[in-house]
């Protein structure tokens, strides 16, 4: 079998998405998904302009050596863009793999660890009266997990908040919109929303909470302690982890659980966190942390540190992502919690899913290979509309972590 061609799509069925489809052949492809919330055509072009050209003629079913080539053979690793890249390859080659031993990908993943993937959804509110009832919403939808976020009093713009009662989406058309941010008003805060959505909800459901790596460490560390009393299944992104060490100040301080790494696109981002247990789940997504070939590899070694995994699965990843995901998660053993945010009802006039929620869990259908195909005719409806996340300030007008 050989490559014989392969195309990105770029198309925005309600927001951007990039499909990579390697063709071979014996008639099967392969579908990957390139999008990177922000920077989708960046990726297109590295795909169009540098990967496939490389590809034609290769035989599919050598993923490792190809997913080699394409790190290891590229001088300058590593990278947002180039790993998003590598990941879509990479998962077009196990989907064509998978289809061609007209098996789910699960099954040369090592088969079936479980029968059903626990994921967590999102409840905001712009304030705590909206928290509290979004939260209901979701528990009566039958998730087990919920991960909340609050406005905060005079903080204008809260991470993950909506004001306008539509699903959140951080990507806004043109230039990238600025946020302001008060990490105080916020540290005060936080504490007592947990407060009262457990005295709700009481102690049975998960709850979760993202940081999106507004603290310093100490801040950090301050926050994951006052929230000990409520049993967080976990911390999202407390600190920016450039400096994986930053999350030594955090452990010494704090038992609540860690989750981290949904921008990281490497082994190498992880492994001082890792090594010594400073994190409890790995948060990078197969789309864009180098695929499934290198995530088998990052699994496996968290798993030697009792760390588990936690992918990020917003819907700035496509459906392809979502599906490769579930068949990934049961396949593992230390697989954690699965990230669900539901695509609006235009995705699926483009993606074909096989896939289904119910009380709490994903599960996937038999289908061979990940089970997702693309309307080709339907993403042509669809063109691409550039989009950018926020750019955040601190309330004195200084540069921050968005």
């Amino acid at each position: 079998m050989k490559i014989t061609d392969a195309r990105v799509i770029v198309c925005s069925p309600g927001r951007n998405f990039v499909t990579l489809k390697i063709f071979t052949d014996q008639g099967i492809y392969g579908l990957g998904d390139a999008t990177l919330n922000g920077m989708e055509k960046s990726v297109a072009t590295y795909l169009t302009e540098y990967c496939i050209p490389a590809l034609i003629g290769k035989d599919p079913g050598n993923i490792e050596d190809i997913w080699q080539y394409f790190y290891r053979g590229v001088y300058w690793r590593r990278g947002a863009v180039s790993m998003t890249a590598v990941s879509a390859i990479d998962m077009a080659l196990w989907d064509i793999k998978a289809k061609l031993l007209d098996t789910p990908l699960y099954n040369l993943l090592g088969g079936r660890s479980r029968d059903r993937i626990l994921v967590y959804a999102h409840a905001n509110g712009a304030n705590l009266g909206e928290a509290v009832e979004n939260t209901a919403r979701e528990v009566e939808k039958g998730f087990k997990a919920v991960r909340v976020q609050c406005g905060i009093p005079g903080v204008g713009n809260a991470y993950g908040v909506v004001t306008d009662k539509k699903p959140y989406e951080p990507a806004k058309r043109g230039l990238p919109p600025e946020e302001i941010w008060d990490t105080s008003l916020y540290l005060n805060y936080i504490p007592k929303v947990f407060g009262k959505i457990r005295e709700v909800f009481g102690n049975d459901l998960h709850l979760l909470h993202d940081v999106h790596h507004r603290c310093t460490p100490i801040e950090a560390a301050r926050l994951a302690k006052e929230l000990e009393p409520f049993h967080l299944f976990w911390l999202e992104d407390p600190v920016a982890c450039e400096l994986q060490e930053s999350l030594r100040l955090i452990r010494q301080h704090s038992t609540t659980p860690v989750a981290v790494g949904e921008v990281f696109n490497s082994v190498f981002d992880y492994t001082t966190l890792i090594t010594e247990q400073l994190i409890d789940y790995i948060r990078m997504p197969l789309s864009h942390g180098g695929g499934i070939t290198h995530l088998q590899k990052v699994a496996a070694f968290a798993s030697f540190y009792h760390i588990a995994t936690g992918f990020h699965g917003a819907t700035d990843l496509s459906p392809v992502t979502l599906a490769a995901a579930i068949h990934f998660n049961t396949a593992i053993n230390n697989f954690g919690i699965q990230e669900y945010m539901p695509h609006s009802e235009v995705v699926g006039d483009v993606f074909k899913t096989n896939y289904k929620f119910e009380n709490g869990f994903l599960t996937i259908d038999d289908s061979p290979g990940i089970g997702v195909d693309i309307d080709e005719k339907a993403a042509a409806r669809y063109p691409y509309i550039t989009a950018r996340l926020p750019v955040n300030r601190k309330s004195d007008g200084t540069l921050f972590n968005w």
